[in-house]
């Protein structure tokens, strides 16, 4: 049994924020397994399926940053270990759309994944991490976190939750170290690459990751 821990804000507020990105891959990978219908338990909600063995996927309701509390209860209800956790979050150091899994190591300053560490007692959690970008000049992270994917952003975050729903669902049926080779890897730099073969001399254009500021307090990781 593995459990896929997907982190967010609960309430509508916070709905489609960068923040929440977790949650929408959660929501994706319970539709890919046909997972039963969602539960309020521990503290969050929870949907369960099969993916080769059972699989249960948590999306904890008690805002990000105390996030540990719930992944915690559900694995002492399942009696489940570390090893079998995967949680996934927004990056801001990762641009846009990119996925990366990890075995391990620090929060890097992701407070509800922080949270999950300290009430797990390791670091030896596997996370899969989200790329949102950096907030542009001038910014608060705070607004920039909480606030909607810009339209122009949309294609590749649709694009990324897809691709991280499937390299979750790869990491319960074949461990940590298979996704990292296949999914680590920038899926657009093959295409990059021809592009400036053909195109030399020519400038790409990067769009920057733009939103409203929410105005709104809420849970954030910075």
């Amino acid at each position: 049994m593995k459990l896929i821990v997907g982190l967010g804000n609960p309430g509508r507020r916070y709905e489609q924020t960068r923040h929440n990105i977790g949650f929408m891959v959660a929501s994706k990978v319970a539709a890919m397994i046909h997972a039963d219908t969602v539960r309020s338990r521990f503290e969050g909600e929870v949907a369960e399926g099969l993916a080769g063995e059972k699989l249960v996927v948590l999306c904890p309701q008690t805002y990000m940053n105390a996030s540990g509390k719930s992944v915690r209860k559900a694995c002492d209800f399942y009696k489940l270990s570390p090893e079998d956790v995967l949680v996934i979050c927004d990056d801001l150091d990762l641009p846009p759309g990119r996925v990366r899994f990890r075995p391990g190591g620090s929060a890097g300053g992701q407070k509800g994944l922080a949270d999950i560490i300290r009430h797990l007692g390791t670091d030896q959690i596997a996370r899969l991490r989200i790329g949102i970008g950096r907030p542009p000049q001038g910014w608060q992270a705070a607004d920039y976190v909480l606030g909607k994917f810009a339209p122009s952003e949309q294609p590749d975050i649709e694009q990324a939750i897809s691709r991280a729903a499937s390299g979750a669902l790869d990491w319960s049926l074949h461990g940590i170290g298979y996704v990292m080779n296949r999914y680590n890897a920038d899926p657009g730099a093959g295409k990059k690459r021809d592009k400036r073969s053909d195109n030399r001399g020519r400038d790409t254009a990067v769009d920057a990751a733009k939103s409203n500021p929410s105005g709104e307090d809420g849970e954030t990781n910075g």
